[in-house]
This record gives C-alpha cells, sequence and structure tokens, in this order.
C-alpha cells in the first residue's frame, strides 16, 4: 500500500499522518523543524513545502544511504544546536510534549524517552525505570521469553544537543539497537517518562485501520478535518452527496467526493478525497483511500483500497480484501482475487450480517 509513497504520507481521515505530527508540535510551540528523508523524499518535500501553510519552518535534510534511526538524527546536526526533541513521522499521537520536556529538564537529564504501555510489547524496545524514572534496562523488540515490562518506547525523545557526540560519524547506528543499551551502560542521565494519552505506530495494516476506528470513536484529541454533521459523521469540503444517501457514523467523508443516489455509507467507514461512488453503493468497515471508482450496486466490507483503485459495477468485497494502489479490483489477505460478481455470491445471513457489524476492537 505504501509502494508509492512513504509511510509518513500515509492518510489517516484523510490527511497525512505527519500532519497530525506537525500540528501537535506547533501546539508545544516548536515551530523550527527538522525532517530526515530518504525513501521517495520528493514526495514529502512536494506535499509540505517550506511549512508555512501549518505555521512552522521545515528544514530537510536527506541520507543518501541507510544510516539509522541516530545517524539519521546527526545527519541534520547543523540544526540541532540546542536542546530538540524527535519525534516519528509515522505514528499518530496526543501526548503532552511539554510535560514531557519539562520532566527532561528537571531531571537535567541527556536523554528522556516518552513510553506508554502495550498489550503486546515484542514489536518494540521495553523499558524499566526507577521509581525516578531513570532507566535501568533497555531492550530493543524482545522474544516472547525475554519480555520484562510492557512498558515500551514511543520513539518520542528529549535530546540535550550534547547527545550527538555518542553517536559515531558515517554509520549506520540505531537508538534502539545500540545508543541506548549504551547509555544504561555507562550511567548516564538517561531518563523514561510516561505520559497519559493516545499513540499508535501505524506500521501495520491492522494499525492503520486500528487508529483511524480510534480517532472516529474520540479516543484521541487530535482534530479531525472537515465539517462535523452530527451522528458521528465529518465531511470535507466540496462533497457532493444525492439526497437520499444514508450516512451511519462514525464515518469520515474526504473532499471532493461525489456518492450517488441510493447509497448506504455504515459505520466505521472511511473515504478519502475526490472518490466516485456509483449508485446503490454500500459501503461499511472499510477504508477507501482517494481518486477510487466503485462501480454500480457494489458492496465493500471490512475491506481496504488504495488510490485509484477501480471496482467494477456489482462487485461484493467482504472482509479482508485489500486493493492495493490502482489495482483493478482486490486481492485477499489469503491471496485470492476478489471480484465476485454479485449474483455469484450467496447471500446468506452471515455475509450480510457483517455489512452492519460493529469491529470487536471499538
Amino acid at each position: 500500500m505504501t509502494a508509492r509513497f512513504p509511510k509518513p504520507m500515509v492518510q489517516l481521515l484523510g490527511r497525512p499522518c505527519i500532519e497530525y505530527t506537525l500540528q501537535l508540535l506547533k501546539e508545544h510551540g516548536i515551530t523550527e523543524i527538522a525532517i530526515t528523508i530518504q525513501y521517495l523524499s520528493s514526495v514529502i518535500r512536494d506535499y509540505l513545502g517550506d511549512g508555512s501553510k501549518y505555521g512552522v519552518r521545515l528544514h530537510y535534510f536527506e541520507e543518501h544511504k541507510p544510516m539509522g534511526t541516530a545517524g539519521g538524527v546527526l545527519n541534520a546536526k547543523e540544526f540541532l544546536d540546542e536542546r530538540f526533541l524527535v519525534i516519528s513521522g509515522d505514528a499518530l499521537t496526543d501526548f503532552n510534549l511539554s510535560e514531557a520536556m519539562a520532566f527532561h529538564e528537571n531531571k537535567r537529564a541527556l536523554a528522556t524517552i516518552i513510553l506508554t504501555q502495550v498489550e503486546s510489547p515484542c514489536d518494540f524496545g521495553v523499558v524499566l525505570t526507577q521509581s525516578d524514572g531513570k532507566i535501568l534496562r533497555f531492550l530493543e523488540k524482545p522474544k516472547s521469553s525475554e519480555i520484562f515490562t510492557n512498558t515500551v518506547n514511543t520513539g518520542i525523545y528529549v535530546f540535550e544537543k550534547e547527545i550527538l557526540n555518542w553517536i559515531p560519524n558515517n554509520v549506520s547506528y540505531d537508538f534502539g539497537k545500540e545508543l541506548f543499551p549504551r547509555l544504561v551502560a555507562e550511567n548516564v542521565p538517561f531518563y523514561g517518562y510516561s505520559l497519559d494519552g493516545y499513540w499508535s505506530d501505524v506500521g501495520s495494516l491492522h494499525q492503520y485501520r486500528q487508529t483511524q476506528i480510534d480517532m472516529l470513536s474520540g479516543k484521541t484529541s487530535l482534530r479531525v478535518g472537515g465539517e462535523y454533521l452530527g451522528n458521528g459523521v465529518w465531511m470535507g469540503q466540496n462533497v457532493q452527496l444525492h439526497t437520499d444517501v444514508k450516512l451511519n457514523g462514525p464515518a469520515f467523508i474526504g473532499d471532493g467526493t461525489i456518492i450517488q443516489s441510493k447509497g448506504q455509507i455504515g459505520p466505521y467507514t472511511v473515504i478519502g478525497h475526490n472518490t466516485m461512488i456509483g449508485k446503490s453503493v454500500q459501503i461499511a468497515n472499510s477504508i477507501v483511500w482517494s481518486q477510487v471508482e466503485i462501480g454500480d450496486s457494489s458492496v465493500i466490507s471490512g475491506s481496504m483500497l488504495g488510490d485509484g483503485t477501480k471496482i467494477e459495477p456489482g462487485v461484493i468485497l467482504l472482509g479482508g480484501t485489500i486493493c492495493a494502489s490502482e489495482g483493478s479490483r482486490g486481492i485477499t489477505s489469503t491471496g485470492k482475487r476478489a471480484g465476485w460478481s454479485k449474483s455469484s455470491l450467496s447471500a446468506d445471513s452471515s455475509q450480510l450480517q457483517e455489512f452492519w457489524q460493529v469491529p470487536s476492537s471499538v
């Protein structure tokens, strides 16, 4: 799904993930922002520009070869001449960054990691702290048998500029695998601070979908774009809805989308910009990206359609279907085609019930 753009540009309710990050930084008084870029860097540059439309100033630092998480930050050292904050562009959070920076200053720390608790910590760095927050142990992506806590690293850090002296030049160097264990071993003022609030790493398709469900459910304080119509429905600008279209929120409809007569938009549906939805189309529990065309009388449930996907009339896509960008129909999670005609799919009660079913994770 991200073959044509970097992960920070993945859309969440009609806006790239990185936009929410810029919004959060601005709210906490951070307006001079360096962005380290590598994969499809022009996509980010072209979209964000100089940052003026967000009320910030952006400075770009490109890696010409992979330098690791810490090495990429060192690449921006000419910009980092005072205390600074590092935050991922492909995670969504509403953390109180000012609170974390105040903690860091109060502790006179060299480095502070913002922490949170998760159910499955294997995909993150796990962190054990003293009662005052000083980090005792750090282990990156532990095996199940190695887990000693469910408190994890969120990838948000506050650093003194001197941290750059700990990162070697011209080599790939990683925060979690190399720098943080070294800071623990050398007993420097290295702290962790747990914050209340929402945080989601949108690196997997499951979590990408869940993040938008959470946003529609009000689990984050981040502002959702568009006009709120009530009944849990947000709508962008220049949307054209036929008068008999039924909207059952929570749902989001992006700018310039057209929904023709007898359409039904069900709960936990996200529709991107400039999408054309034909007559008598039913969509629920699904994420539809931008510039998608869905033919008349189609049913889309529990599915994800990438940018530019074209769905022919009468197609039924049920749970687990993923259509990559500019696909002609869809690929299911098992790798089979998912472009059945309406007449060939039996309409038993279990299939029809799925369309309006609220996700169990909500």
